[in-house]
């Protein structure tokens, strides 16, 4: 038979809330289809951020946005990645331009940030992009 538990509010054994109860890195969910299960924190952003120009619009794990040059963006992490082998997505726009974004190369990828770089895609020449979202998987320290 199936169980299902039902509840408003999970504490945890001292009963002082739910922001001490944590998720073991173990915790599976289901996919729609019901075939296969997935690591649920493997599949989280670790990191994201939305900026206009240089300013964070709003962000999770970051700690700051630094102008390094022209089209050159550096998130800075609140808490470390394990490694440098992570995944980084972006967007960008740059004004009516058809924009390029994306991380500089491997060295401008670290632990602790990772740089976006946007061009226009027309000529390729560097430009500060109005907006940039970027987000990170992979796995924090």
């Amino acid at each position: 038979m199936t169980s299902q538990l039902n509840v408003d509010t999970i504490v945890d054994k001292a009963g002082s809330g739910g922001s001490n109860v944590k998720m073991a890195n173990t915790s599976t969910y289901v996919s729609d289809g019901g075939n296969v299960t997935q690591n649920t924190v493997q599949g989280l952003a670790k990191v994201w951020q939305s900026t206009n120009v240089t300013t964070l619009n709003d962000s999770n794990n970051v700690s700051s946005v630094t102008d390094t040059a022209t089209g050159k963006l550096t998130v800075n992490y609140t808490a470390n990645m394990a490694n440098n082998d992570y995944a980084v997505t972006m967007s960008c726009a740059i004004g009516s331009q058809v924009p390029i974004c994306s991380p500089q190369d491997n060295t401008f990828i670290t632990t602790s940030a990772h740089r976006c770089h946007t061009l226009i895609s027309n000529g390729g020449a560097a430009a500060d992009a109005e907006y940039i979202g970027s987000q990170v998987t992979g796995d924090l320290a």
